[in-house]
């Protein structure tokens, strides 16, 4: 049964490496402007916002328009922290092709 032994430890050693990979996704920002600059979003690699400034000239803009606006940029910056942390992920699992229900 040697080859459950290895199995194991490539399966802890897969499992520090992605403890490693969601500490450096929590330090990651991510930033996401929307409008034309009208909306910044910060956001880090987990999917964690950190701020939303709004530029106060885009406020005066119609009500709906400025939450159209806003969710969008929601939508964008929440995409591109799921894209971040699935191509880090990815990189980590990449090699345990066979074993699907791992992650």
């Amino acid at each position: 049964m040697a080859g459950v032994g290895k199995l194991l430890k490539q399966a802890q050693k897969m499992q520090k490496q992605m403890e490693a990979i969601q500490e450096e996704l929590a330090e990651t920002i991510l930033e996401v402007s929307s409008g034309g600059g009208a909306i910044t979003i910060k956001i880090n690699g987990q999917g964690d916002m950190q701020s939303i400034k709004i530029d106060p000239e885009f406020l005066k803009e119609d009500a709906e328009f400025v939450e159209e606006t806003l969710l969008a940029a929601v939508q964008e910056a929440s995409a591109k922290a799921k894209e971040t942390s699935e191509e880090a992920m990815s990189a980590v699992s990449g090699g345990m092709g066979g074993f699907p229900g791992l992650m």
